[in-house]
């Protein structure tokens, strides 16, 4: 197969849908093949442009195709959906990929590192277990409700609860109540530990690599939204600019500008939601405790939070954190107050 110039891969779990091109676009074969097939064709295939969409697994098959000499290149799923041709299928989209692949200015993903997978694994586990101790907290929380028993957010309050069972205030309460209401306790415990775990892990890494710790300088980044950074930003260096990366994160205005009149909506929420969400809450964090304070600073932050509502102000401050960012990383300085 050496006329193959292009050999683009539908990615599914089982099932693999591989649309081989020449050079000058014409489809060698189009066909559905085992993962076992998949791995032996990319081993035999002379060295090719293998393309994918950047989505589950693509980063896992991309190391592999780069193991084998392949030039892999990884498109946003967006990218390449206005090259689907009537009917959407496999061997449509095998096509649609073979098409836009070779479209000019097209921005590719990186592939990523198994190492670099491995610190976004630590930071999905942490946040899906405590989406988890939340559920449980509010779980119970709701339960006792029925019951007249009223408890605060938070998993601080939760010793209310445990001081209820343990002394016998609660009178009229069920014993079988009680009892599942131990067994909250003691999952929302074990979760807890888990985090701590998992948070300890984070906070380890952050103080042994020298990019985290620089990160760490910024207001409002703590050894999370380091974590976070490290682990779903490409190398900041593929972007021209700050704002480039604000704009990846989605932290800039949506544009639906038509017949030269520019309208600007709220921010694109387009890219990495974790990155987005945390830079999100710091910047939230500062802005709280400037308000605590009782006098607004003489600087850009305290007029912008004088004359705007807090979320606008946090979503400002968020894109000016994330252009902070880029120039650090870029220029491998600490952050500086202005």
């Amino acid at each position: 197969m050496s006329d193959v110039h292009v050999l683009a891969i539908d990615l599914a779990k089982r099932s693999f849908q591989v649309c081989a091109t020449a050079r000058g676009g014409a489809v060698l074969f189009n066909r559905t093949v085992s993962r076992a097939k998949l791995m032996q064709m990319l081993r035999s295939q002379a060295p090719c442009v293998v393309a994918m969409e950047a989505c589950a697994t693509s980063h896992y098959w991309g190391r592999l195709a780069q193991g084998h000499g392949h030039d892999v290149r990884l498109l946003p799923p967006i990218y390449v959906k206005p090259f689907v041709k009537r009917q959407k299928n496999d061997a449509a989209d095998a096509a649609a990929i073979a098409e836009a692949v070779l479209r000019p200015n097209i921005h590719y993903v990186a592939v990523k590192s198994a190492e670099h997978q491995a610190r976004a694994v630590a930071f999905r586990t942490h946040q899906c277990f405590v989406r988890q101790r939340t559920q449980l907290i509010n779980a119970l929380r709701g339960h006792l409700a029925e019951f007249g028993i009223v408890v605060a957010q938070g998993p601080v309050h939760l010793r209310e609860v445990v001081g209820l069972l343990e002394n016998g205030e609660a009178e009229g309460l069920p014993d079988t109540v009680k009892e599942v209401a131990r067994l909250y306790l003691d999952q929302i415990d074990v979760l807890g530990d888990r985090i701590e775990e998992l948070a300890s892990g984070l906070r380890a890494a952050s103080e042994e690599q020298v990019e985290t710790r620089r990160l760490c300088t910024v207001p409002g980044v703590g050894p999370v939204t380091a974590g976070a950074i490290m682990a779903f930003a490409p190398d900041l260096r593929a972007f021209a600019s700050g704002r480039n990366f604000a704009a990846w994160l989605g932290l800039v205005p949506r544009q639906r500008s038509t017949g030269g009149k520019i309208l600007h909506g709220g921010v694109s929420k387009m890219g990495q939601t974790d990155i987005r969400k945390l830079l999100i809450v710091g910047a939230m964090s500062r802005i709280r405790w400037i308000i605590r304070k009782g006098v607004m600073p003489d600087n850009w932050l305290g007029r912008m939070v004088a004359r705007k509502p807090r979320m606008v102000a946090a979503v400002a401050l968020a894109n000016k954190m994330a252009r902070n960012i880029w120039a650090m990383m870029t220029r491998e300085q600490n952050y500086r107050m202005a």
